[in-house]
């Protein structure tokens, strides 16, 4: 098998950075998600596109959103260096989408479809480790060390509030999206409800039978 281009959706909590992280290995393709190829790519020269700054750099220096534009520039460029990819966390709008079409061909877009009841209890019951980073969770991973379990923070956009808002977001923007690919006929929907290893077995079988 050729190292497939990969595209992998799904809402806030749905596994997609797990599974990613299982495709890159197991396919021997880069793992690409937006924010990771906007820091390898921020001092990239946009002078010549009609935006505010001349580097994403300086977007990001600023706390402000990179433009559309700015982040289609950078994908693009990250892709272009990948002889294999699984993309992660664009396209967000169906803009983006359009423009991806023009970037690459897909083998495969996998959805992770999760009920929001399991999204919301997955995402408030994450917890922070602020010494190591580490993430956990109070029900499927906490830590085995107590000392651990007793420095936890829940992060502020873990909150129920947050979560809710969060998800509202998704599905205003992203979801188009997903029925965009839907009606392609290229989206493979994988139950994102099961266990972390059932669900890749599920990925790891629809990639190895599409791509």
């Amino acid at each position: 098998m050729a190292q497939p281009h990969i595209l992998i959706l799904g809402a806030p909590g749905a596994g997609k950075g797990t599974q990613s992280a299982n495709i890159a290995e197991e396919f021997d393709v880069e793992h690409v998600t937006t924010g990771d190829a906007l820091r390898a790519n921020k001092e990239m020269d946009i002078s010549d596109m009609d935006t505010e700054y001349d580097t994403p750099a300086e977007y990001m220096d600023q706390g402000e959103l990179v433009p559309d534009e700015v982040v289609n520039a950078i994908v693009d460029e990250a892709l272009s260096q990948a002889d294999g990819y699984v993309l992660d966390g664009y396209p967000r709008n169906l803009e983006q989408a359009e423009e991806l079409a023009e970037m690459t061909d897909l083998d495969v877009v996998l959805y992770l479809d999760v009920d929001e009841d399991e999204l919301v209890h997955r995402l408030t019951g994450r917890r922070m480790d602020p010494e190591t980073g580490d993430i956990y969770h109070v029900e499927y991973n906490p830590p085995e060390d107590p000392e651990v379990e007793g420095r936890l923070e829940q992060r502020e956009d873990d909150t129920e509030e947050t979560v809710t808002e969060r998800l509202r977001v998704y599905r205003e923007n992203t979801e188009p999206v997903v029925e965009h690919y839907e009606e392609e006929g290229v989206l493979e929907r994988i139950d994102g409800n099961q266990a972390p290893d059932e669900v890749w077995a599920d990925v790891k079988a629809t990639i190895e039978d599409t791509a």
